[in-house]
């Protein structure tokens, strides 16, 4: 008698969720960031239960979180690493002689970042060795609020993109956080001044969706000039800005700017 191990083989009514969920999270884009229940029943002709009932679900997995506003639903932290896994592809291959060059250029250490399920993670480090103390980060370092790249990439998103990253933190903290955001979106470009003496200063790369990483230099306050107009700013800016051309981002770049 020969057995039949049947267990590789997907029901229908498996295929049917996955695919379902795919419809589900194909709802969210640029100006759809949130959806209720009642959204998703509208648009699938399901009825609410059963599409609420889809939406806990996929918190439960990941795939979506509870929004701000009660009952709506955004996608999660899973979906969101897994799309910019797929985007930073093309700017970790790009970026290479791009933060060379700049690194070279002013003697500073470079560093990519890109966006992650909890904020920028850095993703490339060129180190300047010309200095015989060398500043660096780690590949893979994830950055917080202090972060010149984290406000960056907040002045550059939506404002639910904030109320996540500053969720739980003082009132104070929150202001301090937002006057920075808000001086990276005029000037183009965030620095900060750490109590250790170091700083960094970034700036926003764009591909064709929006901002997809941050090129940064770090470094000691004494190494470089980082006042408005400096040679070293508009070499930054400049490397984001051809970074961002040849990903296709110039018109995002643009719009960025009128804001």
């Amino acid at each position: 008698m020969t057995n039949v191990d049947s267990s590789g083989d997907a029901s229908g009514s498996d295929i049917q969720a996955v695919q379902r969920v795919g419809q589900i999270c194909s709802l969210f884009g640029p100006h759809t960031t949130e959806l209720t229940a009642a959204d998703v029943a509208e648009r699938l002709g399901l009825n609410r239960t059963t599409a609420y009932r889809y939406c806990t679900s996929l918190v439960t997995a990941g795939i979506l979180e509870r929004g701000h506003r009660r009952g709506t639903f955004v996608l999660g932290g899973m979906m969101l690493q897994l799309g910019m896994h797929a985007l930073q592809r093309r700017v970790i291959k790009i970026a290479p002689p791009y933060l060379a060059e700049l690194s070279a250029a002013v003697r500073t250490t470079t560093v990519l970042a890109v966006w992650g399920a909890h904020g920028p993670v850095v993703a490339l480090v060129n180190e300047d060795l010309s200095r015989t103390v060398v500043v660096t980060v780690h590949a893979g370092t994830q950055l917080d609020l202090s972060s010149a790249q984290m406000r960056v990439f907040l002045a550059c998103q939506d404002e639910q993109a904030f109320e996540r990253a500053t969720e739980g933190i003082s009132d104070a903290r929150r202001a301090e956080v937002e006057a920075a955001v808000f001086m990276a979106r005029r000037n183009g470009y965030g620095i900060v001044s750490h109590s250790d003496g170091l700083f960094a200063a970034a700036a926003p790369v764009f591909d064709e969706y929006g901002i997809c990483a941050t090129i940064a230099l770090l470094g000691a306050d004494q190494m470089a000039d980082l006042s408005s107009g400096s040679p070293t700013l508009a070499k930054l800016v400049g490397t984001a800005a051809a970074i961002s051309d040849e990903l296709g981002g110039s018109r995002e770049r643009s719009r960025v700017a009128e804001l």
